[in-house]
């Protein structure tokens, strides 16, 4: 049975969570431990370039055109 880590945040960007998750995942993985990170973003049906930058974080742009938040990119 998987074993799950759930590192969650505020609205406010940029307060390190994914270096968290990076970190924690690599000391796993030094370990032994088989490690997937998966990110989720609850912007259902919204577009992450007409949203606050506070809030979200600066948009990164996709070769396909597609808006996310700089986690991805």
């Amino acid at each position: 049975m998987p074993k799950l880590v759930v590192v969650t945040g505020g609205v406010m960007s940029g307060v390190g969570k994914g270096v968290v998750v990076a970190s924690l995942g690599r000391i796993l993985r030094a370990r032994g431990v088989t490690v997937n990170a998966v990110k989720i973003d609850p912007y259902l049906n919204v577009d992450a370039g007409t949203m606050n930058p506070y809030a979200h974080g600066e948009v990164f742009v996709t070769f396909d055109g597609g808006e996310t938040d700089l986690d991805l990119g």
